[in-house]
C-alpha cells in the first residue's frame, strides 16, 4: 500500500492541523525533547501541565496531567513509536496505556531555512471518535492553539538566542 492510498483509508478519521514557524527546524524539534519545554507551551489556551514521567526515546512514556483553566484534570499518556530527529515523531496518545480510543499523531518537521513547516497529522481509531473529539472536545481548536503556542514559545526562544 502506497502512501497516498494509507491516506486516503484514513481520511476520514484524520484531522490535520499545518502551521509555519519563524524558528529553525532544530529549535522547533528540540521543543518535544524536554519536558522543561514541553511543560511551558503543551496544550490548549489556559492549560498546564504537570509531568508524572517523562522518557523522550522510541518506546519511552510521557505521562502527565493537563489541567484546564476551569480547574478541570484530565489524566494523559504518550508514548514515542518514532522519532527521527529533527525531521518526524511518531507518537500515540490516550488516557492511559490500556485506552481503547487512543490516537496516533504523526509530527512532521519540514525546514525551509527561518522558518519551519509543522504539520500534525491526528489520526483516530474510528471516524466516530474524529468526530466525537471535533465536536465534544473541541480537537481542532485545541490542536491550532496547542501548536500556536509552540510557535510563541519557540520564537519567543529563537528571538532571546539571536541578541545573545
Amino acid at each position: 500500500m502506497t502512501t497516498n492510498s494509507a491516506h486516503q483509508t484514513t481520511a476520514d478519521r484524520e484531522i490535520v492541523i499545518t502551521r509555519t514557524i519563524d524558528a529553525p527546524r532544530d529549535l522547533v524539534f528540540s521543543a518535544f525533547t524536554e519536558v522543561r519545554h514541553l511543560s511551558q507551551w503543551w496544550g490548549p489556551n489556559g492549560f498546564t501541565t504537570t509531568t508524572r514521567a517523562f522518557e523522550f526515546r522510541e518506546g519511552g512514556v510521557w505521562s502527565f496531567t493537563m489541567h484546564g483553566p476551569d480547574g478541570t484534570d484530565y489524566p494523559e499518556w504518550i508514548t514515542w513509536r518514532e522519532i527521527v530527529r529533527p525531521e518526524r515523531i511518531v507518537l500515540l496518545h490516550g488516557e492511559s496505556a490500556d485506552d481503547p480510543n487512543a490516537f496516533e499523531s504523526i509530527l512532521t518537521f519540514d525546514d525551509d531555512g527561518d522558518t519551519t513547516d509543522v504539520v500534525m497529522r491526528t489520526i483516530f481509531p474510528t471516524a466516530e471518535l474524529r468526530d466525537q473529539a471535533a465536536k465534544e472536545h473541541h480537537a481542532i481548536e485545541g490542536g491550532q492553539q496547542t501548536i500556536g503556542r509552540l510557535a510563541e514559545y519557540v520564537t519567543s526562544q529563537n528571538n532571546s538566542t539571536e541578541g545573545q
